[in-house]
């Protein structure tokens, strides 16, 4: 039989492996580590804003408030005698002048009542002439030439009632301008003086604008001041009215004084009943330094916009003047040559980096950050367009190269 021998490992022959194998895990242990604790980029991530460019122009303070255009003469018409009405000649838009023909009543009745007052003022006439020669031969009493001469008077007064009755049968128009309403219709009764009106005038080469002002205003407003109106129904279109009266009294009930606006209707496009945006210019500014009004941050009574410079959003206190319409004068804080941010500066940070995505129609210069981001994101975009050309031919020749690889 044969005996096979097991190979004997020494302790110390055994513990020496199992430290190099130890050793080994270590250092591969170690190396991760190693190459992972290696400092890494910081990725620098733009905020997208539109930017606004501030410019020299004039500025105005103004009382804006809202009025409702009125014609500056109408005139509602009635008839001033009874009949049936026989003819109308105008329609509703129809221009007329003053003493043009509107409408005509049956005139027979009132063409008879002047024939009978003509024939009573003849006879009443050779009356009075014979009583004439013998009241001077003294041959009738005083009391009979007196009630003689009456009779003629009143006789003489009907002829003229009947031929008032007849003219007035024809309704004519009492001022010039176009017919707002026809009420009236061929066939119908009408009363002398009814309520009910025949027709409604109105007249609209000028129009007028009542507005009524708080009673601070009171001492900045005067006669011819200029206002402008701005109309929805003609697609916001303005026109310039001017103050022609003002109240001298204050209503105690509402603090307010009435102001007329003369306004001008050359174009006749202006109607009246129109309503209209109003604002009263106070004071004009010449060359003022405008700023978007949508760059204004106001927070704490303080009014901050941010610049944009080198990429980044600086945040500038700043005072203003006058605001109107979509801009705002700036009193102090910018020189004037700066963008600032109007889109997207609600929860912008100071010194924040920033990328102004409408910088083309701004000129801007698109530029490199001092530090390349890892990420492929874009870089922020600065306002100094004199290389602009040459920082975008840059960004594309790398952008190719990149793709090459």
């Amino acid at each position: 039989m044969t005996i096979k021998t097991i190979p004997f490992i020494s302790f110390n022959a055994l513990t020496i492996l199992t430290l190099l194998m130890s050793t080994a895990l270590l250092s591969a242990c170690g190396g991760a580590d190693a190459t992972s604790t290696e400092p890494e980029q910081a990725l620098v991530i733009s905020v997208p804003v539109e930017a606004g460019a501030l410019h020299i122009g004039e500025i105005s303070s103004n009382y804006t408030t809202t009025a409702v255009l009125e014609a500056k003469e109408e005139a509602y018409v009635v008839a001033r005698a009874s009949g049936i009405i026989e003819h109308i000649y105008v329609e509703e838009g129809d221009y007329v002048t003053k003493g043009q023909v509107l409408a005509q009543l049956e005139p027979e009745r009132y063409r008879l009542n002047l024939a009978r007052a003509k024939a009573d003022l003849i006879g009443i006439e050779k009356e009075l002439a014979k009583i004439d020669k013998v009241y001077n031969q003294k041959l009738v009493s005083d009391d009979t030439y007196d009630k003689i001469s009456a009779q003629y008077a009143s006789t003489k007064a009907t002829l003229s009632l009947a031929q008032l009755d007849l003219k007035e049968a024809t309704i004519v128009a009492p001022i010039s301008g176009y017919i707002a309403a026809r009420n009236a219709k061929v066939g119908n009764l009408t009363e002398s003086f009814q309520r009910a009106q025949m027709f409604h005038i109105v007249e609209q080469n000028e129009l007028h604008g009542v507005v009524y002002l708080p009673e601070k205003e009171l001492s900045r407003v005067h006669k011819n001041q200029a206002a402008k109106l701005t109309l929805s129904a003609l697609q916001d279109s303005t026109v310039t009215a001017y103050v022609e009266r003002i109240s001298p009294v204050i209503d105690a009930a509402t603090g307010t004084f009435k102001v007329t606006l003369r306004v001008p209707n050359d174009k006749k496009l202006l109607k009246a009943g129109m309503f209209a945006h109003v604002s009263l210019n106070y004071d004009t500014h010449q060359h003022a330094t405008l700023m978007p009004r949508k760059a204004m941050l106001s927070i704490d009574n303080k009014v901050n916009v941010f610049v944009v410079n080198d990429g980044l959003a600086h945040k500038q206190e700043i005072q203003v003047g006058y605001q109107e319409g979509d801009y705002v004068e700036i009193l102090s804080g910018l020189k004037g040559n700066e963008h600032v941010v109007i889109t997207g500066h609600q929860n912008l940070k100071d010194q924040a980096p920033v990328e102004v995505v409408n910088a083309d129609s701004l000129m801007l210069q698109a530029r490199s950050p001092v530090e390349e981001p890892v990420s492929s994101t874009q870089k922020p975009i600065e306002f100094n367009g004199d290389d602009a050309g040459e920082a975008a031919d840059t960004d594309t020749t790398a952008s190719n190269a990149d793709h090459t690889r």
